[in-house]
């Protein structure tokens, strides 16, 4: 049997870049070397060397993060030149990027949210209107971006203008939402049509983080990641359908992991993850392990259902 001919896309342009880099390393020290045949690509130095080997590669690993990674920038290119990719696609990758439209379409399906203001730069800035119709704290995020990047918890008025400023700096738009102090959870999924929930994670940071912050995120031994989580059985079950629900309701395909806070026994979501890390400290590999799914075997997985989506997708462009 021949070796599937892999393309590994790693790095970019992004301020998650490293962490790209980072993942890509265990992806590739992780893929079976009888069945794959690795060439290994960095968006920002290689996509004309992708292009010229677009006809010779059958399938492609994308573990990005960020702009031109998560948000359907790459998937779009992959779709050019037909090569397939695992994961959510172009519009799927755009509607989990941008939160405002991930929390309506979440809204719509009836999945609880947390109320929001949302920033332009052009917008001035009023922190007693934030106050007067959120109430404090409350959490300034860019619209795009992941790992946590430029995400402040206001608990002061006077802290607004700096958290403004650092979330500006990632993006032309700002999300304000109310703060629910409780539970971090995160819930992955797995599959095409077909969906299969991953054990829910409990995230627990340090004392010292305010919250599962970039720090938190990456820093071995900050955070403690516990899976299953110590939750009752009827809140996991409700944290894995919202987790489902979610991944429908923004046409994600293949996998995605969604972060949700647990208070009492009422779960907001968050945000959905379409390209989850894949990290030593990742939470998607730790869910999949936790289901019995080694991370070799993990990668198998989300290479099939790729090629997979892929035949599918042939299929309906030609009937």
């Amino acid at each position: 049997m021949s070796k599937i001919h892999l393309a590994l896309i790693a790095g970019g342009n992004s301020n998650e870049r490293e962490i790209s880099l980072d993942g890509g390393n265990q992806v590739y020290n992780a893929l079976d070397p009888d069945k794959y045949s690795v060439t290994r690509y960095d968006p920002k130095t290689d996509l004309r060397r992708l292009s010229e080997d677009a006809e010779k590669i059958d399938m492609a690993l994308i573990i990005l993060h960020g702009a031109f990674g998560e948000d359907g920038t790459i998937q779009g290119m992959l779709d050019l030149l037909g090569i397939p990719y695992q994961g959510s696609g172009v519009l799927g990758s755009a509607l989990a990027m941008n939160k405002v439209v991930s929390k309506q379409l979440y809204g719509m399906h009836g999945l609880p949210v947390t109320p929001d203001l949302v920033f332009t730069r052009r917008d001035p800035l009023q922190p007693e209107d934030c106050i007067r119709r959120l109430g404090l704290p409350v959490v300034v995020k860019p619209v795009y971006g992941g790992s946590s990047v430029g995400i402040s918890i206001v608990r002061d008025a006077s802290r607004f203008c700096d958290a403004f400023d650092c979330a500006f700096a990632h993006d032309d738009t700002v999300m304000v939402e109310s703060y629910v102090d409780g539970v971090e959870l995160t819930g992955g999924v797995i599959g095409n049509d077909r969906l299969q929930p991953l054990p829910i994670v409990e995230i627990v940071p340090a004392k010292e983080r305010e919250f599962f912050d970039y720090e938190a995120k990456y820093t071995p031994g900050v955070t403690e990641e516990i899976c299953p989580a110590r939750i009752d059985d009827t809140i996991a079950q409700q944290a894995q359908t919202y987790a489902e629900i979610a991944h429908k309701a923004l046409c994600c395909r293949g996998y995605s992991r969604t972060d949700m806070i647990l208070k009492g026994r009422d779960i907001y979501v968050i945000e959905t993850n379409t390209i989850p890390g894949m990290t030593p400290l990742s939470l998607f590999p730790l869910a999949a392990k936790t289901a019995g799914i080694p991370f070799s075997k993990l990668l198998d997985r989300l290479i099939e259902l790729g090629l997979e989506q892929h035949r599918s997708k042939r299929r309906r462009d030609n009937s």
